[in-house]
């Protein structure tokens, strides 16, 4: 492979000159083992041990402090303790070092102490404009280039091969977990990054430039919180473009992770569902764990063109074709249905008691002809229907010729551009799989596992952003005033006026105003208080509906009057609103996230939202065809299309909606903390939705550079 340029950072991923502060003759010490590993890995520039202690390290010259170098170097690895880390930096600074990589602990991950500490370094390199990993990092790894900042034993226990994927990490141990598992499978890895506790440099930024690597096909993130997330969004468009997946595994998910993330890299957690959204957006692959990202690093990475989920099944053992059906229809793959054609075919290379169907079950053919495999997939090769094939060899030792088998599954994939997916239990009956380059795994479930999850994400990565349909916001104001929250009254006036169905409703001011609004509105009313300090009306009691005759209406009225005096609220009066119905109530709210920016909640409203939520968010832009697949994911999804012959309900009108409430709150900028539509009464199919409560709080966050774009 050949090592190229990234999209910057060049000091920190590509440094012709390293400085290693605190170096040491112990290969197996945090100061050594960076100088044993430049030296053995290849590293071409120049390295620089400095120990005050020591002439030589590992046979190179030492040199006494960072000032005596002959040169400024691009990169100094510092692997000294307590307050020698401090002056280190500063010499570094002085020197003109442009990164800095700290390796070492005990600065916010510790409490507010080291936090200060932290930042007093951070200062010191900015004003010199040195940039920091860490502290607390395991440090930077190109295979590429060999320059091996890193201190992780992995490196010796598993050794390195340049190749197509990059590990950026908070977390070292993380970082060397998916490099030892991936090597253990023979995937090449070119860059290995630990950022530790991101006082500067984070792994956002870091991503950056390794996605313009063209050499990068693969981006593999673990991340505790999302420092800088617009540049996230940045690296992730480029990734996009360039068909580079990029998957992450953000921990902290729990409450208890939670706190372990705190003191584990001083991170600040961010809102986990929040999180969620912005990576979706994004399309990128949110991983549960290590392991499923391992699993399906081949299948990403696999030279033909991008996997289907139509599939067949073929084996030697009916009950691995039985399981493979069970977990195929549980994520929701296919298995095809082969043509007449093909099953002909298939039927005249298996015995009579085979079966030709898919999954196709070879019992014992395959024993005493290891070429039937070959035929069958002759057979299925000019099948439209077929994206996929699954071989399952659970059973294959003595007496099977896995070399022809391989050889003709090979060829297969070849001559046919068609995904094949092998699994054996045994390493012995993978080996020549793998040794021509075909995807393996031991079971059926991670095979189709896999197959389900690259699948979704390519697929994923393929909808068009829509970011791209997206011009300049009009900038979109709030009416000016001094208090937090738009009374109701105020809210619905502005959503009216910008083109969001609301409720018929008047303000009233005396009991006179809401018998006559009663009157013209010739139905049913609900009435309401309305005052900006009111934020749960029916809390208190102040929600009165279905007011059907003037008395109604006048009890209502002076019932809201009463009760704001007693709340010793201010009254902005008392609104009287049609009763309206629906099919069903949902709620869409928005909030400006200081990280994210606007974030938009669709889902199942009423009053027992909060103790039964049902809902998805979604991060603006988004289209209606983002809505529409977001909600599919609801607890009531099913009732969309109409139970018990029902008509359809209108889900066109919610999502357009919602994307209309996204555009609201991208055009606010900022000046919008939130918005929240409750209930939103939604009717069937072509007759729309209507707001029918509305709050809306102004923002105290102004616009913010850093914040994701579209």
């Amino acid at each position: 492979m050949t090592c190229n340029k990234t999209g910057g950072l060049a000091s920190a991923l590509s440094p012709s000159s390293i400085a290693i502060v605190g170096a040491s003759n112990d290969r197996n010490k945090v100061g050594g083992r960076p100088v044993d590993y430049l030296r053995r890995f290849g590293y071409r520039g120049k390295i620089y041990p400095v120990n005050p202690g020591r002439e030589t390290v590992q046979g190179l010259r030492c040199y006494p402090s960072i000032a005596a170098l002959p040169e400024a170097p691009q990169m100094a690895i510092i692997a000294v303790a307590g307050e020698a880390v401090a002056e280190s930096v500063r010499d570094c600074a002085t020197k003109g070092v442009g990164t800095a990589v700290i390796l070492s602990s005990g600065f916010a991950e510790t409490g507010a102490r080291g936090l200060e500490l932290q930042d007093e370094l951070v200062q010191v390199a900015a004003r010199a404009g040195m940039r920091l990993v860490g502290p607390n990092s395991q440090g930077l790894a190109n295979f590429c280039t060999g320059a091996v900042a890193n201190f992780s034993t992995m490196f010796t226990q598993v050794p390195p091969e340049d190749g197509p994927v990059a590990i950026v990490s908070q977390s070292g141990a993380t970082s060397a977990a998916l490099y030892s598992f991936l090597r253990e499978r023979g995937v090449g890895v070119r860059y290995v990054l630990a950022t530790g506790n991101e006082a500067d440099l984070s792994v956002p930024e870091l991503t950056l430039s390794v996605v313009q690597d063209p050499e990068v096909r693969l981006v593999v993130l673990y991340m505790e919180s999302i420092r800088n997330p617009g540049l996230l969004a940045e690296a992730a468009a480029i990734a996009r473009a360039r068909g580079v997946p990029m998957l992450a595994l953000k921990a902290g998910r729990s409450p208890g992770g939670t706190a372990a993330a705190r003191s584990h890299t001083g991170a600040l957690v961010n809102d986990d569902a929040v999180v969620d959204a912005f990576l979706e957006r994004h399309a990128i692959w949110r991983a549960p764990d290590v392991a499923s990202i391992v699993l399906a690093t081949e299948l990403y990475l696999a030279p033909r063109a991008a996997p289907g989920r139509r599939l067949v099944v073929i084996s030697n053992s009916g009950s691995s074709c039985v399981m493979s059906a069970d977990v195929a229809d549980e994520l929701g793959l296919e298995l095809a249905t082969l043509s007449p054609q093909a099953r002909a075919k298939i039927g005249e290379s298996l015995a009579s008691f085979a079966t030709s169907a898919n999954p196709i079950d070879l019992t014992t053919a395959l024993l005493g002809n290891s070429g039937c495999i070959g035929e069958v997939l002759e057979a299925v090769e000019e099948d439209p229907q077929v994206e996929v094939v699954l071989v399952s060899l659970p059973v294959a030792g003595e007496g099977y010729d896995l070399e022809r088998i391989a050889a003709d599954v090979a060829a297969f994939e070849a001559r046919a551009g068609k995904t094949v997916i092998v699994t054996a239990t045994l390493p012995s009956i993978l080996e020549p799989f793998r040794a021509r380059g075909l995807v393996s795994f031991t079971t059926e479930r991670q095979a189709l596992i896999a197959l389900d999850q690259v699948t979704r994400h390519l697929r994923l990565m393929r909808d068009p952003s829509p970011a791209a349909a997206v011009g300049p916001a009009e900038p979109l104001r709030l009416p000016a005033g001094p208090e937090r929250f738009l009374d109701e009254s105020c809210s619905l006036a502005f959503l009216a006026s910008q083109q969001v169905p609301v409720v018929e409703h008047e303000l009233c001011m005396d009991a006179e105003q809401a018998v006559a609004a009663w009157r013209r509105f010739d139905s049913p009313v609900a009435v309401k208080a309305c005052s900006e300090e009111l934020l749960h009306k029916s809390e208190h009691g102040l929600v009165f509906l279905d007011c059907r005759t003037e008395g109604e209406v006048r009890k209502a009225w002076e019932a809201c009057v009463r009760g704001m005096e007693k709340l010793e609220i201010p009254a902005r009066g008392v609104i009287v609103a049609r009763m309206a119905r629906g099919r069903r109530e949902f709620a869409i709210g928005a909030r400006f996230d200081k990280d994210f920016g606007p974030v938009i909640m669709i889902g199942d409203g009423g009053k027992y939202i909060e103790a039964l939520p049902d809902f998805c968010l979604l991060v603006p832009p988004f289209t209606l065809r983002d809505a529409r697949r977001a909600l599919q994911r609801l607890r009531v999804a099913p009732l969309f299309a109409g139970v018990r012959g029902e008509p359809p309900m209108d889900l066109n009108a919610l999502c357009e909606l919602g994307v209309r409430v996204g555009e609201l709150m991208r055009r606010a900028e900022g000046s919008v903390a939130s918005i929240d539509l409750n209930p939103v009464l939604l009717g069937s199919e072509g007759e729309g939705a209507l707001v029918v409560d509305a709050l809306i709080e102004r923002g105290p966050f102004p616009y913010s550079d850093s914040l994701p774009g579209p």
